[in-house]
């Protein structure tokens, strides 16, 4: 049965995208426990690019259907995992990468919605908060996604992002999401 293809972001509403979510159904990961069985010869790269035994996997479903089954382990490692096998991944910096954003409201009301390079959504609020870290080469803002996993936010998200807090012009440079106020500077 093949995968269907990622929803178009820009055609949905915040209602359409909470109804979508609340119907998907992921793999009960956290729940499986099989022996380590090695290496999968797989890595995601910090653009979102997977890549197996040094080729990147150019079957956008291939890469959907492993993503579903990625998990963090407790240690901070990535695992691939099934009823009955585990097998590292190396993932460079997030698994996941929020390539476009939906935004709907404005202050406190809003609801901001990202579409991942998985094809996932994700909204932001309290169980996915929107966090930056600064970085050698500056600001670097991640999305919780799940199960301890986050999405780096691609940079031109991330201007606009930057560029809606700067029109509201709060005193905190930041906004709100889901009755969460998530802040664009990095606390430290």
């Amino acid at each position: 049965m093949p995968m269907e293809p990622p929803p178009d972001l820009a055609s949905l509403s915040l209602t359409e995208i909470a109804r979508l979510l609340a119907a998907k159904r992921l793999p009960p990961v956290e729940q499986w426990n099989p022996g380590h069985c090695g290496d999968s010869d797989m890595r995601i790269a910090r653009d979102g690019t997977w890549f197996h035994q040094g080729s990147p996997i150019g079957r956008e479903a291939m890469v959907r259907l492993f993503s579903t089954i990625l998990r963090r382990e407790p240690d901070g490692s990535y695992v691939l995992v099934t009823p009955v096998e585990k097998l590292s991944i190396e993932v460079e910096d997030a698994p996941f990468v929020a390539v476009e954003l939906k935004s709907e409201g404005e202050g406190q009301d809003r609801a901001l919605a990202f579409r991942l390079n998985t094809g996932d959504l994700v909204t932001a609020g309290p169980d996915n908060a929107l966090t930056v870290r600064n970085g050698d080469n500056g600001p670097h803002p991640y999305l919780h996604v799940r199960g301890g996993m986050e999405a780096l936010v691609a940079r031109s998200v991330y201007y606009e992002l930057a560029n809606m807090a700067l029109d509201e012009g709060g005193e905190q440079i930041g906004l709100w999401s889901n009755g969460t106020f998530f802040p664009l500077e990095d606390a430290a």
